[in-house]
């Protein structure tokens, strides 16, 4: 796989998640007790509920924690139900944004993210306007200076567990695999100790373009600010090279 390392961003984007740990503890319980609602919860007879919560662990959130939503989600069978919502769209230079947001008010969601579009001088498009230009991927991000494993055996151990492609950056290890096989891969990593700092299915850029505008530089980064606060948003999604 070509070498456009996400692991800069991977840190770049924890340094964030520490000074707003409530932000990301609240997207992850939300999507716990979705996955709990869906499957139940016992993690054994829940695939996307161990997914949510190798999620979880990669983010430093504590077990009891972790083990609280769970029983929340379970016992509260009367509690808020969130919805998944996608949007996709433009921001400046026609950079491609896909935006999964988990609400409880789908007026109020579409309304924010639009919102953050336009002050970002971008637009919401139709669905189906942009995804075409992602793939959509299970991605595991192994840390190098974590990892005690050789580069050639984690390969293999990842290749042989479903993996479709592995690569090695400067600092860190990438594992690609279908997203129907992301589970069983990750559960093979995480059997054999291997710790990951980012574990999930993810939209994937096809190509990634470069801004050289200043000015749309600063109106994208607006608008990601924005969404990155709005807290129905789960993922956002671009093929900006930053």
């Amino acid at each position: 796989m070509s070498g456009h390392s996400k692991f800069a961003n991977i840190k770049h984007k924890k340094e964030k998640n520490d000074a707003a740990k409530g932000k990301i503890f609240t997207i992850i319980g939300r999507e716990l007790a979705v996955a709990v609602k869906e499957g139940g919860a016992d993690p054994d007879n829940n695939s996307r509920l161990r997914d949510v919560i190798a999620k979880a662990k990669a983010n430093n959130m504590p077990n009891d924690t972790i083990d609280r939503g769970i029983k929340k989600a379970a016992g509260d069978a009367g509690s808020v139900n969130y919805e998944y919502v996608s949007y996709e769209g433009y921001g400046p230079s026609g950079i491609a944004i896909i935006v999964d947001a988990l609400t409880d008010n789908k007026n109020r969601t579409a309304a924010n993210v639009r919102s953050a579009f336009t002050k970002g001088s971008g637009s919401i498009g139709t669905q189906g306007c942009v995804s075409y230009m992602f793939d959509k991927k299970g991605q595991i991000i192994i840390d190098k200076e974590e990892c005690e494993m050789d580069a050639d055996d984690l390969m293999m151990l990842a290749l042989d567990a479903g993996a479709e492609d592995f690569s090695e950056e400067e600092d860190s290890y990438e594992v690609i695999t279908d997203p129907d096989d992301f589970s069983v891969v990750r559960e093979a990593l995480e059997k054999a100790g291997i710790p990951m700092a980012e574990a999930e299915v993810t939209m994937i850029p096809q190509n990634y373009v470069e801004l050289t505008d200043e000015n749309a530089v600063k109106n994208l980064q607006r608008t990601l600010d924005l969404l990155d606060e709005d807290d129905d948003v789960q993922n956002v999604y671009h093929n900006w090279d930053e």
